[in-house]
């Protein structure tokens, strides 16, 4: 599971790192936690990226009410090309969600264990993600979730699971909802955690109100 992630890279960094022309008014912070609004990067029917801003926690198309979405937070990768809650999402609707970082919490004997989880040179990054757009008569949502899949051997002294990563020469394939979806299968196979160091941090960013330096610390 993916529950707690953070944004503080410079606008400027991020529309370098993903060739973007601008970027919306976003919130940046050392503590994202679900049912907030997350920057997300979307591909258009032309082809060019533009950043958005969605809810995370995604609720379907079909769904009756928005009430549930913090239970889809995540996707497994194992079963979001089938699983209803996010077939037509992953055949379509592909996005990358903006992070610089991301947390975990190890069992240890003496408690649990804060990491966290970043480029080894501190630039910014991209969860591999879904978007949906849920309309009910006047009521609209534009919402996203974050795939996760089973540790690599980076992340399983700290946790059994992880988010997918998509490695940035691989943005547009991912995104691509024009190609065939049995190419972006292969993409959630975390090559990009090759370039992840865990650093482990206080309890501070246990309590999601705390939102600045000392999460890192």
């Amino acid at each position: 599971m993916c529950g707690r992630f953070n944004l503080i890279a410079t606008p400027d960094e991020i529309i370098r790192h993903f060739q973007l022309q601008k970027l919306p008014p976003y919130q940046s912070s050392y503590n994202i936690t679900p049912a907030q609004k997350i920057l997300n990067i979307v591909e258009l029917e032309n082809k060019s990226l533009k950043a958005v801003n969605l809810f995370w926690g995604l609720v379907p198309s079909w769904s009756k009410d928005s009430k549930n979405s913090h239970h889809l937070i995540n996707a497994r990768a194992e079963t979001v090309s089938e699983k209803p809650s996010f077939r037509a999402a992953f055949h379509k609707r592909r996005c990358l969600i903006v992070a610089s970082g991301f947390y975990e919490w190890a069992k240890q004997e003496s408690g649990k264990q804060a990491f966290h989880i970043h480029r080894q040179d501190q630039q910014p990054f991209a969860f591999a993600g879904l978007w949906e757009h849920w309309q009910y008569e006047q009521d609209t949502l534009y919402s996203c979730t974050i795939i996760t899949t089973q540790a690599t051997h980076i992340m399983q002294p700290i946790h059994e699971r992880m988010p997918v990563i998509i490695p940035p020469d691989c943005y547009r394939q991912w995104l691509d909802k024009s190609a065939d979806e049995s190419l972006a299968l292969p993409l959630l196979n975390n090559q990009a955690y090759a370039q992840m160091a865990a650093t482990p941090v206080s309890d501070w960013v246990n309590n999601p109100r705390h939102d600045d330096e000392k999460c890192l610390q």
